[in-house]
């Protein structure tokens, strides 16, 4: 654990030693504040809740988390710094737990720092307070299975821009899965069980139904499951290059 902790650590400073932490959380904050008063029209809704805020974050962290999980282990190949890092006395998988949590909790600290909004809802009104804590908790673990993908494939290039791109696209297939339009065109080849399964891959339909209140224990274990395969396989990349 104290392996762990030390990376998690050295990763966490390193996102503020640069300028990546900062220009990430502007972006964040800003794409945030455009998406939950502009597109979502938070005022005129006349609506004390937060659902406008919500709602777009399958879509914001599809674009973002790639560019934050791209650098993972792209860049360490590229500088040559994962040999150095492999001769300390450390596991593989403690390395990508150590890194994921550095940048799960670097992506927490952005979120965190959207309590204005959930201020001004206090301000405004009576919102269920409940379901935003659950909102909260929802998205702060899809973006973690989103981290999970894209350090996965960080670990298979040492191109960023490559890492990037891949990330977007397989993050995209869990997010398009559920779109109405997406399983009805597989029902036309595909028996119903098939397609609901599909949907049910969904990220946006997992977190709509936490936005709703409903925190059900089955979405938590998708989230977690799924990222916890993702940085398996992402340990097991690294061990086979290792090798090679």
């Amino acid at each position: 654990m104290s392996h762990i902790l030390a990376i998690f650590k050295r990763e966490l400073k390193g996102y503020f030693a640069t300028p990546v932490a900062y220009v990430f959380i502007v972006i964040f904050l800003l794409l945030t504040g455009i998406f939950t008063f502009y597109t979502g029209r938070l005022y005129e809704r006349s609506i004390a809740d937060l659902e406008p805020f919500f709602m777009f974050h399958p879509w914001l962290y599809l674009f973002l988390i790639p560019a934050l999980s791209m650098r993972l282990w792209a860049e360490e190949r590229k500088t040559g710094t994962i040999e150095l890092m492999m001769t300390l006395p450390i596991t593989t998988g403690q390395a990508v737990l150590g890194k994921f949590l550095a940048a799960w909790a670097f992506t927490g600290i952005a979120l965190a720092l959207t309590f204005p909004l959930w201020i001004t809802v206090n301000y405004l009104g009576n919102p269920d307070n409940g379901v935003v804590v659950a909102s909260y908790l929802g998205s702060l673990l899809m973006a973690g299975a989103y981290l999970a993908i894209g350090s996965c494939i960080s670990a298979m290039t040492k191109n960023q821009v490559i890492a990037f791109v891949i990330s977007f696209v397989v993050c995209m297939m869990f997010v398009v899965t559920g779109l109405f339009v997406s399983v009805a065109a597989v029902r036309d080849f595909l028996p119903e069980p098939v397609a609901r399964f599909l949907g049910s891959l969904s990220f946006d339909n997992r977190f709509r139904d936490i936005m709703r209140g409903v925190l059900n224990i089955r979405d938590i274990v998708y989230f977690v499951s799924l990222a916890g395969c993702w940085l398996f396989a992402n340990a097991l990349i690294l061990d086979i290059k290792k090798s090679q």
